[in-house]
């Protein structure tokens, strides 16, 4: 068997310059002498035969596409290490996720506290984006989890349903078709529509009435749900969102109601993913079924008290 020509200490401090982004800033976290750190990184560079960073005047250090996924896999090993060698009782759980912004506020901050709850002195850091940066950082290694949509993912991408939720109609409480149970696409299309303008948030979102064999008239679009919801209180039009909000009150004050839509159109389906390629941790396969039993709660429990029948 061919030995492992590197120590952990010397991948910490290849991980410390990831983290920090330079060698003095690695030192001084780790209690060591800047050359120590310098030395590390240029043999594991001439052991690669390719930079793991890039050295920019005034900026620091910055890691290279390969070196993205060198640290990947340093990470992995690390962690691996200390479940082998360490105590599994203490051992700190951490966990980096990624969420949609549209997905995040009503998601994201419920998995946050029911992880803690069920593993006291786990530390869950949050990212937000888009879902094609979210994807690209994950398979760069940078991120453990994402939650996102189904949509258009990539093929390397490891993918765990969580739930599919439906869409619904978000109406001024005097439109006229507030007093309905529920409303057509067709009828949606006929009024000033506003719509989530978020790159696959806004493809959903119009399959919807093309599936229907109806144009909807877009009167704005919104860079979050939020926006949407207080466009459509003032009067700016209808919306469509598959996000449930437990309250009918706006930023402003004013009020929405939501109504479902006829015909059962195509849900929106909430994942968890993470890249193939990595082995995940054992906090990970934890949080993983964790997220799927609370928002499966979340589901049952229903979008929350509605007045006026909303």
């Amino acid at each position: 068997m061919q030995p492992i020509p590197y120590s952990f200490r010397q991948i910490d401090y290849v991980l410390a310059v990831a983290e920090t982004g330079s060698t003095a800033a690695a030192a001084r976290a780790l209690h060591v002498s800047q050359p120590s750190v310098s030395v590390a990184i240029a043999q594991f560079e001439d052991h690669f035969g390719a930079a793991l960073f890039l050295r920019l005047p005034g900026q620091g250090m910055r890691l290279t596409p390969f070196g993205r996924e060198r640290v990947a896999q340093m990470r992995s090993l690390r962690s691996q290490a200390a479940a082998l060698f360490g105590d599994a009782h203490d051992q700190p759980e951490e966990l980096s996720l990624g969420v949609y912004s549209t997905l995040g506020p009503r998601y994201a901050p419920m998995l946050m506290r029911g992880f803690r709850d069920r593993r006291p002195g786990a530390k869950v850091s949050l990212v937000e984006g888009d879902i094609a940066t979210l994807t690209r950082t994950i398979l760069a290694g940078e991120l453990d989890l994402a939650l996102v949509y189904d949509v258009g993912l990539p093929a390397e991408l490891d993918v765990t349903w969580l739930a599919d939720i439906p869409p619904h109609a978000v109406l001024p409480p005097d439109h006229n078709l507030a007093g309905r149970d529920e409303v057509t696409l067709g009828e949606l299309a006929g009024e000033p529509l506003v719509i989530v303008g978020l790159p696959h948030s806004r493809g959903y979102f119009l399959s919807l009435f093309q599936i229907a064999g109806v144009h909807p008239r877009i009167a704005a679009e919104a860079g979050s749900v939020e926006m949407l919801r207080a466009l459509v209180a003032n009067g700016h039009g209808v919306g469509v969102l598959a996000t449930d909000i437990p309250h009918d009150r706006t930023y402003d004050g004013r009020r929405v109601v939501r109504r479902r839509i006829a015909g059962d159109p195509p849900p929106s389906r909430v994942v968890l993913v993470r890249a193939e390629r990595f082995e995940p941790t054992q906090t990970m396969k934890r949080f993983v079924p964790l997220a799927r039993d609370l928002i499966a709660q979340l589901r049952s429990a229903g979008p929350g008290p509605s007045p006026a029948g909303t």
